[in-house]
């Protein structure tokens, strides 16, 4: 049985799953404006004011659910009018102020926006502010705090800021497309364009015509998504909806290692290029290390060319938990491979959209990877992955790998290295805490979610990386 971890989850997802249910059909040109009333219905209440504004928030849902404006390569986008009702946030004065003499807010505001009430507590004209944080380091009392917005609070590159009628605005100079302020958002206000639709059309033209083969790519992230079933349901449902067949992103993730092996012995030192928002991150943040970035494609887009090399004709369909990938189909490197992206929330929603039980269906066996191209789901696993790739090979390289969970993490090993004092040859980057697991687009955002994934990767009936020569 499918749970929901927040009523902002279940509201994206019922959005998702009508979406997909009328592309299914066929109808949703005629259809699509019922879907907010379908949604909200009669005068039942809402989190808003009125079901007139929920409706008016939800048919902007169904904007981006059909895929936004089509000439737009951003993929995360703020719905201003759903971002209105969250708090302004910012440097507040809160009830520790004693209304001291000394009125040292006063003196360290440079823009007269710090007043006095009739008991001597201070008040902070908003109008005035610009978020210095003077007053906040003046304070002997701890009095004032800086009340960030949840967006603002979970973006870690400062890619978020607040607009004139104080709505979120994402800078996309600086944004990784992570999710991280997409997950973080109470309000469902900032939001992920979906290719649901792309990849119906590709499933249905596939059916129709015959004339190529759609292929899943499912990242291993996927275990402990779906608790309540087997993984070869999942794999039998992706194939009853019109998949040709369910390829392992993990078997892509068993050549990048070996590959980024090959590469780090190479040139002695090496950046993961696994994670689309840690490359995205370095080329912006520290052009200057950019050549140490690895010059493999992630699992995905490796996995992906070796299908398009096979059959040309063939169409590719991402499925993971990653937001961030939706933007790395856009580089010129991946251009072709990668057809079409889907988290696996949409997933979900493609699924349910067609009718299907999964928890009816009996399980099929999924294509075996490597138990450490299974574990690239999890922080740590590219590096043990690679670590594996040299031994198998008797290589006498010291692999001293430095894996970073989080971009925090991965700040400060890149700070490290660009000042020369990292002690380290080769840096793991990913942007989610914990890994692929804990990724924007999940499901479900659990610690069971690792040991999910972990399980997954032990069940691997293959024991080594590298092919077993014929013997």
């Amino acid at each position: 049985m499918r749970k929901f971890e927040t009523q902002v989850q279940y509201l994206r997802y019922r959005v998702l799953r009508e979406v997909a249910r009328l592309g299914w059909q066929d109808s949703l040109l005629e259809n699509v404006t019922e879907i907010p009333k379908r949604i909200v219905s009669g005068k039942k209440p809402t989190m808003r004011c009125c079901i007139y504004k929920e409706r008016a928030i939800l048919a902007e849902r169904v904007r981006l659910a059909i895929g936004g404006n089509q000439y737009q390569r951003k993929v995360i986008e703020t719905i201003d009018i759903a971002c209105e009702d969250c708090p302004a946030g910012g440097y507040e004065v809160t009830s520790a102020c004693r209304g001291c003499l000394a009125h040292r807010c006063e003196e360290a505001c440079k823009r007269d926006a710090i007043t006095f009430g009739r008991d001597q507590k201070a008040y902070i004209d908003k109008s005035r502010c610009v978020e210095c944080g003077r007053c906040a380091s003046s304070c002997p009392f701890n009095a004032i705090h800086n009340f960030k917005r949840p967006c603002e609070q979970s973006c870690k590159v400062k890619a978020i800021s607040m607009g004139k009628e104080k709505e979120a605005v994402i800078d996309y100079e600086n944004c990784l497309a992570c999710g991280a302020c997409v997950s973080a958002c109470p309000f469902g206000a900032i939001t992920d364009r979906s290719y649901l639709l792309d990849a119906i059309d590709l499933l249905q033209k596939s059916e129709e015509n015959r004339n190529y083969k759609t292929y899943a790519l499912l990242a291993p992230s996927f275990a402990g998504q779906f608790p309540y079933l087997a993984p070869g349901q999942v794999v039998a449902a992706l194939e009853k909806i019109g998949f040709y067949a369910v390829k392992e992103v993990a078997f892509g993730a068993d050549l990048v290692a070996e590959n980024e092996s090959r590469e780090l012995e190479e040139k002695g030192f090496l950046l993961s290029s696994c994670c689309p928002s840690f490359v995205s991150y370095v080329e912006k943040n520290f052009p200057q290390l950019k050549g140490y970035l690895s010059h493999n494609l992630s699992p995905a887009g490796t996995l992906a060319r070796l299908l398009k090399e096979e059959d040309p004709d063939c169409k590719t369909v991402f499925l993971g938990p990653c937001t961030s990938k939706k933007t790395e189909r856009q580089r010129k490197e991946y251009k072709g491979l990668i057809d079409c992206v889907l988290t696996f929330e949409e997933m979900q929603a493609l699924i349910d959209g067609k009718g299907i039980d999964m928890e009816s269906l009996p399980p099929k066996e999924l294509e075996d990877a490597s138990p450490y191209g299974r574990g690239f789901a999890c922080s740590g696993g590219v590096a043990g992955a690679v670590r594996q790739a040299l031994e198998e090979r008797g290589s006498a390289f010291e692999l001293k790998a430095v894996s970073c969970s989080g971009i925090d993490e991965c700040k400060v090993a890149l700070m490290k290295k660009a000042r020369g004092m990292l002690e380290g040859n080769f840096i793991e980057g990913m942007a989610c805490v914990g890994g692929c697991v804990n990724g924007a687009g999940c499901l479900v955002h659990h610690e069971n979610n690792a040991a999910a994934a972990r399980a997954h990767a032990k069940a691997a009936k293959k024991q080594t990386l590298l092919p077993v020569p014929n013997q």
